[in-house]
């Protein structure tokens, strides 16, 4: 019986560090090449195949886990390392503070992924086959957990470096943690066929590999080649997607940020001749109730008056002391009583609402309207000239599991999605692009359109393919005019169990391949140095 070859390699070499570590970095950049914006897919695949040759030549356990960490919190560090600026440039907390901020939160998140892979490695079967099965399901719990534990933080699943790939025909089947597992178990293959044991089944774990790639592609032609029925695809739409590049440290200020805010907006809304104007998260600043007298109906007069041909989404805060605040949007449209409004969700930790017991810290930040109250899942669509518009705003387009929740009844599922945002706390970071990157991916996972308004970017519309078809220039004050075709019909297969059953037949995958596979890892493993 093959014994396990790291048990050769008990110091470790001292070359595998590094190596971890430039792996971790490498799959950060991979989400988001900084000098463009893509993602690179194969760079992705690379990455996390060299930190698999890595951990499978680490002597014990221990020390993969360790490893583990090490990749997790470079990579994480360098996917969100843009918290910094919200924290220290705009939030006023002090940049060593700001700095070890960072680091901790990576280093916690980068705990599931150490977790996992000590298991793998105390528990690695000799079949390299079923390893490849082991790992690629250790990771998708990994990343199951980080996504919805402690309110979740998916931010740079690895999935999304795949919008463009081969296996970014899966998004419409298993959405992007589903593209992760497979990812992974392409990743773990590479790395396996290197092994030294693993001779006479090299031949296996390529076969295997080169058809869950060749499955990919055959889905995404799939997808490209799908027509949609002229009956599901609507007549184009005319849009006018505003960004109003506000500096984030002047927005909320009585001085500056809001009258130019109001200025701005006010004097775009006015002339806006598009079927339907978007306006970001926030474009207006203030509570309806501090708004100067009148403004608010004169900006939206010719937007609600009976015969009209134009429909208004715009961010505002909305609520008062006694019951709560919300980070809502408001719609308007002819012969409307009252607006449309939805309310927020999903809300950032520390921007949006306070954990327990971590009010000390949000206290050493200067973040304005901190604190809001939750709205349900599944709020009701904006119902415009026969298209069914599903806001979000912000981060609420990373958690497809919610988004999905509007699919359950097709008739009344949407026809396109509009994301209304402010990146401006981040400053002109690549986390313009890796969120452009995501709501692509939600748009391949629910083949349907995603308009996105923002206020420093990335001002864009993308069609039911992922494909960006319009897009304004990142930190530059604009309107961007635009058509988006929503899409009806049936719905894809991820959104229709997606929103029924959330992410648990995902975790049921996971959990049922990860203690098969470890309990018949560990009862053939000898030779392992624990």
């Amino acid at each position: 019986m093959p014994v396990d070859p790291a048990a050769h390699n008990a110091g470790g070499a001292w070359w595998l560090w590094p190596l971890v570590l430039l792996a971790g970095v490498a799959q950060a950049l991979s989400l988001a090449w900084p000098w463009g914006g893509q993602p690179l897919w194969w760079l992705q695949i690379a990455a996390l195949a060299a930190f698999v040759h890595a951990i499978f030549q680490s002597a014990t356990p221990r020390r993969a886990g360790f490893m583990a960490w090490l990749f997790a919190t470079a990579w994480l560090c360098g996917t969100f390392w843009w918290l910094y600026i919200s924290m220290h440039t705009y939030g006023g907390l002090a940049a060593p503070l700001a700095v070890a901020a960072v680091l901790g939160l990576a280093a916690f998140l980068g705990g599931y992924y150490a977790l996992v892979v000590w298991w793998f490695r105390k528990r690695l079967p000799d079949n390299r086959l079923h390893a490849a099965f082991l790992f690629a399901a250790l990771w998708l719990l990994a990343e199951l957990a980080r996504g919805q534990w402690w309110t979740g933080f998916p931010w740079g699943a690895i999935g999304y470096a795949h919008v463009e790939g081969p296996l970014a025909g899966l998004a419409r089947y298993v959405g992007v943690y589903g593209m992760g597992f497979a990812a992974a178990f392409i990743a773990a293959s590479i790395a396996m066929m290197r092994s030294e044991d693993a001779s006479n089944q090299k031949w296996w774990i390529g076969v295997a590999g080169v058809l869950m790639v060749l499955g990919g592609l055959a889905s995404q032609r799939q997808t490209e080649l799908r027509k949609v029925d002229a009956s599901h695809l609507s007549k184009p739409m005319t849009l006018a997607l505003m960004q109003g590049q506000i500096p984030q440290d002047e927005k909320f200020l009585p001085g500056s940020g809001i009258p130019m805010a109001l200025d701005w907006y006010g004097g775009r809304l006015r002339e806006a001749t598009a079927q339907l104007v978007v306006a970001p998260e926030t474009a207006i600043p203030l509570l309806p109730k501090q708004l100067p007298t009148g403004y608010l109906e004169a900006v939206t007069e010719r937007y609600v008056k009976a015969g009209g041909e134009q429909a208004l989404l715009v961010g505002i805060p909305l609520g008062n002391f006694t019951e709560g605040y919300t980070n809502s949007v408001y719609g308007y449209a002819p012969g409307m009583q009252k607006p449309y409004q939805y309310d927020k969700h999903h809300l950032v930790p520390f921007g949006e609402f306070i954990p327990p017991f971590f009010r000390w810290f949000t206290e050493m930040m200067n973040i304005p309207l901190g604190d809001f109250n939750r709205g349900h899942i599944g709020q009701d669509s904006f119902d415009w000239k026969g298209e069914r518009i599903a806001p979000n705003i912000c981060y609420e387009d990373l958690f497809g599991e919610e988004l999905g929740a509007r699919f359950v009844d097709a008739a009344r599922s949407p026809t396109f999605m509009v994301n209304l945002s402010n990146i401006g706390w981040f400053g002109d970071s690549v986390a313009i692009d890796q969120h452009l990157a995501i709501s692509r991916l939600r748009a391949l996972e629910f083949e349907r359109p995603m308009v996105r308004a923002t206020n420093t970017g990335a001002t864009a519309v993308i069609d039911h393919r992922g494909q960006v078809t319009h897009r304004l220039e990142n930190d530059k004050r604009g309107v961007l005019q635009a058509e988006v075709r929503g899409v009806s019909g049936p719905v894809t297969p991820f959104a229709w169990w997606v929103g029924r059953f959330g992410l648990w037949p995902l975790w049921g995958l996971g959990l049922v391949v990860a203690v098969l596979l470890g309990i018949r890892g560990n009862r053939h493993r000898v030779g392992v140095v624990h």
